[in-house]
């Protein structure tokens, strides 16, 4: 079964144009009675974000069913085994309902936040599965953690997860390098590739060479809007505001599309294989926002009804 997630922004893009933190936690609430499954939200220290698993933690509280996500993660911003502690009580506060996407950081765009962190740029895809690593050997009980980049002699004695092993981590990288180490490493695979055949390339190579189950993932921003006109200028805004770059630029990088329900459902449904779409609105204007959210659960509806 495919499942159908809500990214909700929480950068300070959406803040600055009245969002406030608790609307933020109604969001989550009514993507889960509008019917989605998941609800996630991003991580960074570039664009004064809310803390990503604060947020988390009161949408466990106001939510009952949807799983909740980050999209993506940036571990190596934080102490890991202090984070390894708050994952394991936003997954036991969720009853289990918790996945972690983490990412490296993307080059030309996060070195100022490793160093806000006073963490090295260099070997940062090894400090990650380090640190991914020593989270399931503190949820499992371990003692001690020696890897690659990270040791520790010792290691707190934590409560047990919701599930053996703790919450399942995800991996959102498309390098050729991170499709071979998905397969070893991780529990799922989260890309946001603009053309559907190099999704279908890399998640065959996943699969070719994984030694565990592995998750596709997709992550995508949509805009569902039938004026066609008035869909390309609002994504053009969106990408100006959110990347500084216009829309055809990020659009070579990222999966990007508007159109209307039945439009945004068929370009969804070229991506095969994909087992949980992270839905993305391409909108900080928390009006716009809101009227987009029941479009979206229009579309997800649309690939429900025709899959």
């Amino acid at each position: 079964m495919t499942n159908y997630g809500l990214v909700i922004p929480t950068y300070q893009p959406i803040l600055d144009a009245g969002r406030t933190a608790p609307e933020l936690v109604e969001t989550a609430v009514e993507a889960e009675r509008l019917g989605l499954d998941s609800v996630w939200v991003g991580d960074t220290l570039a664009r004064a974000p809310l803390d990503a698993l604060t947020i988390l933690a009161a949408f466990a509280a106001r939510t009952s069913r949807v799983t909740l996500g980050t999209s993506a993660l940036l571990p190596a911003l934080r102490n890991p085994i202090l984070t390894a502690n708050q994952l394991l009580g936003i997954d036991l506060l969720s009853g289990g309902r918790l996945t972690v996407a983490v990412g490296a950081g993307f080059a030309g765009r996060s070195e100022p936040e490793f160093a806000f962190a006073g963490v090295p740029w260099e070997r940062r895809r090894a400090r990650l599965d380090d640190i991914v690593a020593l989270w399931r050997a503190a949820w499992s009980g371990a003692k001690s953690f020696h890897g690659s980049v990270l040791h520790h002699d010792s290691l707190p004695e934590f409560p047990a997860p919701a599930r053996p092993g703790g919450p399942p981590v995800w991996l959102a990288a498309y390098t050729p390098g991170a499709l071979e180490r998905v397969g070893r490493l991780y529990d799922g695979w989260l890309p946001y590739p603009p053309d559907p055949a190099d999704y279908g390339a890399g998640l065959a190579r996943i699969r070719a060479t994984a030694a565990r189950p592995v998750t596709p993932a997709l992550f995508a921003t949509v805009l569902v809007e039938a004026d066609a006109d008035r869909g390309g200028d609002l994504l053009e805004e969106y990408c100006l505001r959110n990347y500084g770059r216009p829309a055809s630029f990020v659009q070579g990088i990222q999966m990007q599309v508007t159109g209307s329900a039945g439009e945004v459902a068929a370009q969804l449904r070229k991506y095969q294989g994909v087992e949980h779409f992270l839905l993305r609105i391409a909108s900080t204007e928390p009006k716009v926002f809101d009227e987009q959210l029941p479009r979206v659960a229009e579309v997800v509806n649309l690939l429900r009804d025709q899959a």
